[in-house]
């Protein structure tokens, strides 16, 4: 089959498309940038990779006609527009007008599950969705998930967060909401099988796991798992909006994605019965399986995907990466400096580890407290760390940067802050002629931006120099 996957970068689509190509299969992968595209996809002959903004129905036209299957994992968890609703609405309309014009025989969509009355915004647009993907010029296959678990899942990384940083927690009520969580290898098994079966046509199916639990048991079961001890007691009093900080100080979200989060979390999500799991086989795994499974992928360090590389984890970025690629050189500050490098394989393995649980080599602490600020004001903090301890792709997060573009063959990183600033900011790691030259840039926005630079100018003298001198070293 020729399938198209949309979302292809997303957390579902970047661990669909393996199991696809396993199989045999020739997918199209729409991507908004391709510089975010896996580099492995471009030597594969079974893979096309195609730019397409469905926001934008003229880009379309790049999505080739000869489509069997196709995916719809288009959806999004940010506050960052206030109508997000209308803009994920066009997103469908746009894909069936295209669609229709294919030769595509199924839709599978990826929705939640909606059988409350009062739905959060979110799941009264994915519902939405739903009914704008109906067509009959081709059939539609809607699967309605819930808490999906796995390994890089926002909602495996959030209860991780609360239960390994807080003993006690002083918790809000709707930590007493039932929901099912799901496996991610358990939805990924009810995607790939629902291709080409004709009886799933135009129909929709809750899918769930095996246990009906509320997300204080999921916390507790956690912490059991981990050999933790821990306690915790919920208030009535915490307002939607004291959920979401609490969320935000405590975790490795933001704010507007722990917004859409607690908004979601105070929806019961309840699972209807149907005969899904017979018809494709498939027996979903408990919570305790899906937890112990997540933890062996972050053990043998074989996370596909994490929520934290998209870019709602900021909120700050936007999904063109190009915008971003070519650094200011007017109007800016800049600190740079190059060192001589004996053993390049030694450095580039070094700049391609830099961050998360390695650091950055020089000055950890400061970089901490900078963290700490960031989050205080609003940011990210460096809470996100990265998906990988020593590889790097274009469009990852890392601490509070975005990968802009990694080429090992180049023995070039460029890196773009996220974190919050009066201005823009670029790091940048480049190997050449022997040398490695280290380029901080900033270009400020005003006044402020001008006052902040000077702020921090006695601070990069070392810690810049401290880190490329680290980075060199011969040991």
């Amino acid at each position: 089959m020729k399938i198209l996957v949309t979302g292809a970068t997303g957390y579902i689509g970047k661990r669909l498309i393996p199991i696809l190509i396993n199989e045999g299969h020739h997918v199209v992968c729409a991507v908004r940038d391709k510089l975010r595209a896996d580099k492995t996809y471009l030597d594969d002959e079974n893979i096309t990779i195609v730019e397409a903004d469905f926001l934008k129905f003229n880009t379309l036209k790049n999505i080739p006609k000869d489509i069997d299957v196709a995916y719809y994992l288009i959806h999004s968890m940010s506050n960052t527009s206030k109508d997000f609703e209308v803009l994920e609405a066009k997103c469908a309309e746009n894909f069936k007008a295209y669609s229709e014009k294919t030769l595509v025989k199924q839709v599978i969509y990826l929705s939640g599950i909606t059988n409350e009355e009062k739905l959060s915004k979110h799941l009264q647009s994915r519902k939405n969705v739903e009914d704008i993907l109906e067509s009959e010029q081709y059939a539609l296959t809607i699967f309605r998930a819930g808490i999906i678990v796995g390994s890089g899942s926002s909602s495996f990384e959030i209860i991780r967060d609360l239960v390994e940083k807080l003993p006690v927690m002083v918790a809000p009520k709707w930590l007493n909401t039932k929901t099912q969580p799901l496996a991610v290898r358990d939805v990924l098994a009810f995607l790939t099988k629902a291709k080409g079966k004709e009886e799933l046509y135009n129909k929709s199916f809750d899918i769930f796991g095996p246990e009906i639990l509320t997300y204080k048991e999921m916390l507790l079961k956690f912490a059991d798992i981990r050999g933790l001890k821990r306690y915790i007691l919920t208030v009535p009093v915490m307002t939607p909006k004291l959920s979401s900080y609490w969320l935000y100080f405590v975790t490795s979200t933001s704010y507007k994605l722990a917004s859409s989060l607690v908004a979601s979390m105070g929806v019961q999500i309840i699972g209807k019965q149907s005969d899904i799991n017979q018809i494709l086989d498939v027996e979903p795994i408990t919570y305790k399986e899906a937890v112990e499974l997540a933890f062996e992928k972050i053990e043998q360090n074989s996370i596909v995907s994490s929520w934290k590389d998209s870019m709602v984890s900021s909120g700050r970025l936007q999904n063109n990466l190009h915008k971003y690629i070519n650094v200011p050189k007017y109007g800016c500050f800049r600190d740079y400096k190059e060192r001589k490098v004996e053993d390049e394989e030694s450095t580039i393995n070094r700049i391609w580890s830099i961050g998360g649980s390695t650091g950055w080599y020089y000055g950890n602490y400061l970089w901490k407290v900078r963290g700490y600020l960031d989050k205080l004001f609003g940011g990210i903090g460096l809470r996100r760390g990265r998906t990988h301890v020593s590889e790097l792709d274009t469009g990852d997060a890392l601490d509070f940067w975005r990968v802009i573009f990694a080429d090992r063959k180049e023995k070039k990183l460029l890196l773009y802050a996220e974190m919050k600033l009066p201005g823009e900011a670029w790091l940048e790691f480049k190997i050449e002629d022997g040398l490695l030259k280290q380029t901080a840039t900033f270009r400020p926005r005003g006044l402020a931006g001008r006052l902040y630079w000077y702020s921090i100018l006695p601070f990069h003298g070392f810690i810049f120099r401290g880190m490329i001198n680290k980075l060199v070293e011969v040991k």
